[in-house]
């Protein structure tokens, strides 16, 4: 058994290794030159793009953005994340653009302490610039030039103010959070309270449901059994708003309820064709990409010093279930 446990342990000590390695020699080998003439000259700048997820319709978006800037600016750019949302893959991604100097990294923020001295010790350390997109972070703790991405208070007002129109200015609502303290999330629910606020006849309550499916599923059948004469729901993750939908559609017609959400991922935009999401809220993931792109090169040229602290903020807008079906 001592020796089974010990192979395990060196096991997996070779596939961390084996990790690291191909990364690192992925950052240093990696071709980052532009698609084009192989007469092209020299790209002058290096620049990664880095999120917690791959392959998922809004960051396939930020990354065809990203690339076709860095084309149109003869820059070279990367993109780098996780198929599965892994923050010690992402946090490690963070270290490798770092160590292997590349010109900028724009990055999906992510509020946690690790994430603050990354940014503002190590890459500070060696003169790279760090731009949030999509999600933005504290200034003071990361030192990030600027953030690219939505203003999320404005998504929350707006949701906000779709629902209280749809249920006639009055009704029980209930707001479903994570335990996850994103800053997108705090700005989206700073939003949307303050758009409650100033309808006395709307009542609702904020309620943290956990971050994984069955804690989103368990929260919403104990609302369901305490409090059934809630009628909306706004899920501030697109992932709680899907769920709550599946599980209101197990005891009830769904066309009874004022179900909202954020984003316009494939299966939100199935449930609002049928009517069971009410609407969400569109961001602009490809503008992102490019705006933070040309914003990188531009701050690298000296051509925009300082860039704006509070960010540079992309559209958002309403998307109603009948617009989509």
């Amino acid at each position: 058994m001592r020796k089974l446990l010990v192979f395990l342990l060196l096991a997996g000590c070779v596939v961390s290794l084996i990790f690291t390695v191909f990364y690192f020699v992925k950052v240093f080998n990696a071709d980052l030159a532009i698609p084009g003439a192989d007469d092209m000259e020299e790209i002058p700048y290096r620049l990664v793009v880095i999120s917690q997820e791959m392959d998922s319709p809004f960051w396939n978006q930020v990354e065809r953005g990203a690339l076709s800037a860095g084309k149109e600016l003869n820059v070279g750019v990367e993109f780098w994340g996780t198929y599965r949302s892994n923050l010690e893959d992402f946090m490690k991604h963070i270290e490798i653009a770092i160590a292997s100097k590349v010109d900028g990294i724009i990055v999906q923020g992510l509020n946690t302490e690790e994430f603050n001295s990354i940014t503002k010790l190590k890459a500070a350390k060696y003169g790279i610039p760090v731009i949030t997109i999509a999600n933005d972070v504290s200034v003071n703790d990361t030192l990030r030039k600027t953030y690219v991405g939505s203003n999320h208070v404005l998504g929350g007002e707006m949701i906000a103010n779709q629902l209280i129109e749809d249920m006639h200015g009055s009704g029980k609502v209930v707001v479903m959070v994570s335990d996850r303290e994103e800053e997108y999330q705090r700005l989206r629910l700073e939003g949307i309270i303050q758009t409650f606020t100033k309808n006395p006849n709307i009542e609702y309550q904020v309620v943290t449901s956990g971050n994984t499916s069955e804690q989103v599923t368990t929260a919403t059948k104990q609302l369901l059994n305490e409090e059934p004469d809630t009628e909306g729901f706004i899920g501030v993750t697109s992932d709680s708003a899907n769920l709550i939908v599946q599980e209101v559609e197990k005891r009830s017609r769904l066309e009874n309820f004022y179900i909202y959400s954020f984003d316009d991922n494939p299966e939100t935009l199935a449930y609002m064709r049928k009517g069971y999401i009410r609407a969400t809220i569109m961001q602009s993931p490809e503008a992102m990409g490019t705006k933070s792109v040309e914003l990188m090169v531009n701050w690298l040229k000296g051509e925009i010093l300082p860039l704006d602290n509070v960010g540079y903020y992309t559209d958002v807008k309403v998307l109603r279930a009948e617009d989509v079906r």
